[in-house]
C-alpha cells in the first residue's frame, strides 16, 4: 500500500520526468501532494506524454541533461530534497549500439554527477536509482535472475546498467554511510502502458502502425520479455522508497520487480493480444535483427512481495488491455490528459 500521508509536501527530486515512465511518476506524485523538482531532457518525440499533460501544477520543471554536472547540480541545490528518483537515462537498447557513448555517459556519469551532487543535500533520506532487468549477467536460457545473479552487459546498453549498479553501492559505502542516507536500485523493464512513444518499442511501434496505415515490422516476435504495466511498476518504486525511510533493517539495496507468476510473454503474444483488445489489425513484416539482443529475459520479484507487499495488480492480460484502452481513445481523438488522470485514478482505488 501507497501511503499519501509520507508523500504529502515531501520534497522529491525525480529524474527523467519528461519521459515515459517519469511522466507517470511525476503525475502519481503531484497527485499525492508531493512538491516535486523535476529534471530530464526536452521530450525527444512528437507527442510526448508529458507535453500532452501540460500545463503542470505541481511540479517545478528544469529542462537539462545529466551529463552536464553543473546543472544537475543546481537542480539538486534548489530542489533540496528529501528523495530522489533517478529515472532519467538512454534506455534503448538499439541506440546503444549506435550510440555507446551517449548511452554510457547519461548512464553511467548521469548517475555519477546525479549522486555527487547529492553529497551536498543536507536533508536528504532517501535516493533511488532505477536501472533495469537487463543488469545481470544474461546466458540466455530463460532461469529468472534474482538479485543475487551476476551483474553484466553483453550490449552497451546492459553494460550501462550494470556500472550504474556498482557506482550506486560505492556511493553509497564512500560518502553516504556515516550521513544516515540511503541510496538503493530498483531492477525493471519492458514496461508498457499508455503515453509511450518511444522508439523502437513494441507497443509505441503498434500504434505508429495504425495511426499511419503501415505495416507493422516484428524484429524477435519469438523472444520473451518480463512484462508489466507502468503504474504497477511505479507503486513499486514508491512503496520500496517508503519502506526505504522507514530505516527497517531487513530492506534489501536493491529489488527486483516484474510479473510475480506464469512465464513471460513473447513479442508475437503482446502483439496479438493489443490487436486484440484494440479490435484493430495491421499486417506484419517479420525480420531479423542486425544487432544482439538477447531471446530470454525474466526476473524472480519474490523478495519484493515478500519485503513490500508489493505484486503487480495486472496480469498480462490485464496490463495489455488497460494500454490498449488508452492507444484506443488517443486514436479516437480523446485527450491524455483526461485518460491518464482516470486511469490512474481507478488503478488508485484499490491500493
Amino acid at each position: 500500500m501507497i501511503s499519501p500521508d509520507f508523500w504529502q509536501g515531501k520534497r522529491v527530486l525525480l529524474t527523467g520526468h519528461t519521459g515515459f515512465k517519469g511522466t507517470w511518476m511525476a503525475l502519481w506524485l503531484e497527485n499525492l501532494g508531493a512538491d516535486v523538482y523535476g529534471f530530464g531532457l526536452e521530450p525527444e518525440t512528437d507527442p510526448s506524454l508529458f507535453n500532452l499533460l501540460s500545463p503542470w501544477s505541481g511540479i517545478k520543471s528544469t529542462i537539462g541533461d545529466v551529463r552536464d554536472a553543473a546543472a544537475v547540480e543546481q537542480c539538486a541545490a534548489e530542489a533540496d530534497p528529501e528523495i530522489v528518483i533517478h529515472m532519467a537515462a538512454q534506455a534503448l537498447v538499439r541506440r546503444s549500439y549506435r550510440e555507446p557513448v551517449d548511452t554510457v555517459a547519461s548512464n553511467v556519469m548521469g548517475t555519477v554527477n546525479v549522486l555527487e551532487a547529492l553529497r551536498g543535500a543536507k536533508n536528504l533520506k532517501v535516493a533511488l536509482v532505477i536501472t533495469s532487468d537487463k543488469v545481470y549477467q544474461n546466458t540466455d536460457d530463460g532461469i529468472a535472475f534474482g538479485e543475487d545473479a551476476p551483474l553484466g552487459g553483453d550490449d552497451p546498453y546492459s553494460a550501462s546498467k550494470a556500472s550504474q549498479e556498482i557506482i550506486a553501492q560505492s556511493w553509497a559505502k564512500s560518502f553516504f554511510a556515516d550521513r544516515d542516507v540511503v541510496i538503493a536500485t530498483a531492477r525493471a523493464g519492458n514496461v508498457v502502458g499508455g503515453g509511450d512513444f518511444s522508439e523502437d518499442r513494441l507497443i509505441p511501434d503498434i500504434y505508429r502502425a495504425l495511426a499511419s496505415g503501415r505495416n507493422l515490422t516484428l524484429r524477435s516476435p519469438n523472444a520473451t520479455r518480463p512484462w508489466q504495466h507502468v503504474l504497477d511498476l511505479n507503486a513499486g518504486y514508491l512503496m520500496y522508497v517508503e519502506r526505504l525511510a522507514s530505516r527497517s533493517k531487513d530492506t534489501p539495496l536493491a529489488l527486483n520487480f516484474g510479473p510475480m507468476s506464469g512465464p513471460s510473454s513473447t513479442v508475437g503474444a503482446i502483439t496479438n493480444m493489443m490487436m486484440t483488445a484494440l479490435g484493430q489489425d495491421v499486417p506484419l513484416d517479420i525480420k531479423s535483427s542486425k544487432l544482439k539482443e538477447k531471446t530470454l529475459l525474466s526476473v524472480d520479484a519474490t523478495r519484493a512481495h515478500e519485503i513490500l507487499g508489493w505484486a503487480a495488480k495486472l496480469d498480462v492480460e490485464a496490463t495489455v488491455r488497460l494500454t490498449a484502452d488508452w492507444y484506443g481513445a488517443f486514436l479516437n481523438g480523446a485527450s491524455a490528459k483526461d485518460i491518464t488522470a482516470r486511469q490512474l485514478i481507478d488503478y488508485g482505488k484499490d491500493q
